[in-house]
């Protein structure tokens, strides 16, 4: 995913944001109030939690980086990339399974995992994604993995896992709740929410990042995405509230 700019031309300050892909249907329109309400305009950069820790690690510039779990802005606390002793939870994800209307197969459930005419099930990169580990524990929970393993599409992400399922490249997709709430998603597709016990909590934890050129502004945001209003239009589109 590349950038998205949220803001008119001339706002002066500017945040640099690094975003788990499962916020990228979410927070366009809270970015986009939050300049309205502060003229400050976000700089987002969405992808793989992994991958923008790795690019924090190398030096990127980001302001505020807003993972998929907690353990990867721990990574950065441990390397002293971060000005917290541990990450602050602004929501919790939702794992689901999705799948198109027009496969021919069983309404989404526990029992379609099992169907033996699911040939290919898209699932973000467990090894890049916290969404990814969420499905790789789901199906190792239902003692299933080992018997889809071989049909799994791996996407580098989770918004690339529901473009996998969307787009008919998987028959259905271990996706996050924010993905499936699209639109396009669903108007397409429909959806079965994952029984939370199969998996550990989706966690998602932010910090800021001690070299920011815009440490306040960072805050603020932070701050933003904390506060009741924001929180309640984040359980609108797929997150858990913290509070």
């Amino acid at each position: 995913m590349g950038l998205a700019l949220v803001a008119p031309a001339g706002a002066q300050t500017m945040v640099r944001l690094a975003a788990a892909a499962d916020l990228e249907p979410v927070l366009p329109p809270v970015l986009a109030e939050f300049q309205q309400q502060t003229g400050i305009r976000a700089e987002v950069t969405y992808k793989a939690s992994a991958m923008l820790t790795a690019q924090i690690l190398n030096g990127a510039p980001f302001d505020l980086f807003l993972s998929a779990d907690l353990g990867f802005p721990e990574r950065l606390i441990a390397a002293g990339l971060a000005n917290s002793a541990a990450p602050v939870t602004y929501a919790k994800g939702t794992l689901v399974l999705w799948e198109r209307k027009d496969t021919h197969l069983p309404p989404p459930s526990l029992a379609l995992l099992r169907d033996r005419n699911l040939r290919r099930l898209a699932i973000a990169n467990p090894e890049r994604a916290p969404y990814g580990r969420a499905a790789v524990a789901a199906l190792k929970s239902l003692k299933l993995y080992a018997a889809l393993e071989p049909r799994l599409a791996t996407a580098e992400n989770i918004s690339q896992a529901a473009q996998f399922a969307e787009s008919a490249n998987a028959q259905a997709g271990l996706i996050s709740l924010t993905s499936a709430l699209t639109p396009e998603l669903a108007s397409s597709g429909r959806y079965f929410v994952i029984p939370r016990d199969l998996y550990p909590p989706i966690e998602q934890g932010a910090v800021i990042v001690n070299k920011a050129q815009n440490g306040a502004a960072a805050r603020k945001l932070l701050d933003f995405l904390l506060s009741p209003p924001v929180q309640a239009e984040l359980a609108k589109r797929g997150l858990t509230p913290v509070h």
